[in-house]
């Protein structure tokens, strides 16, 4: 809830954040950086961010990312997690819509409490449930800013759990990815009752548009 009564200098913080968000990326588009991708036209094919943590920490250092330069991340990841990989990257698609720049996502942050961390944008509360007896339970939902391979893993695992919550049949007409989808944005509660046949609201149901529209061109990216 807003407190009406705040100071006023608390007016002025959406614009120091968006100060900041163009310095990173003036000074990004000023600074050479081994792993950006190409400019657009290159003929120059980026090689794919290997699956080792320290090289994927290294690439999270550019603003503006690519989904589809961590095709063998979702690849790898749908395979150990038994979920499709066309999922995995069409929502990676579908979160990419802010710049994931580590200083800009805490400025975020520290402006926005409960926001989403990582390209995945996953928050607090979901990282610390999905890691829980995973390879990762020792890692923290702030690291996930800087990692990208981690943020790709935990969003298979949580995708993971999700399913695990479908009934075997359901009586909305959506399909099973579908319904992960819903459930990756609104929470297994709403997935369940979307499958139950309780139309989404207008939110869930823009994200499952956005993910429509990037089907096709996440099953490109990971070669479905």
């Amino acid at each position: 809830m807003s407190d009406s009564r705040a100071p006023g200098r608390w007016r002025w913080l959406p614009v120091l954040v968006f100060a900041l968000a163009v310095y990173v990326i003036v000074r990004a588009a000023n600074t050479p950086q081994g792993d950006a991708p190409p400019p657009a036209g290159s003929s120059a094919t980026p090689s794919p961010a290997p699956t080792g943590r320290p090289s994927a920490t290294a690439s999270a250092a550019a603003s503006f990312y690519d989904p589809a330069d961590y095709a063998p991340q979702a690849r790898d990841w749908a395979r150990r997690t038994g979920v499709s990989a066309q999922l995995l990257m069409a929502i990676l698609y579908n979160e990419a819509y802010k710049p994931h720049d580590p200083g800009l996502e805490r400025a975020w942050q520290k402006y926005k409490p409960d926001a989403s961390f990582g390209i995945a944008n996953m928050h607090r509360a979901a990282f610390d449930e999905v890691k829980k007896g995973r390879d990762f339970a020792g890692r923290r939902w702030e690291e996930l800013p800087d990692d990208r391979d981690l943020a790709i893993e935990a969003e298979a695992w949580h995708l993971h759990d999700l399913a695990a919550q479908l009934p075997a049949r359901w009586a909305a007409s959506y399909d099973r990815n579908e319904l992960l989808a819903l459930g990756y944005n609104t929470g297994a509660g709403n997935m369940l009752a979307f499958a139950r046949g309780t139309p989404p609201g207008s939110q869930a149901q823009a994200y499952l548009d956005k993910l429509h529209a990037n089907w096709a061109k996440a099953g490109r990216a990971v070669g479905a």
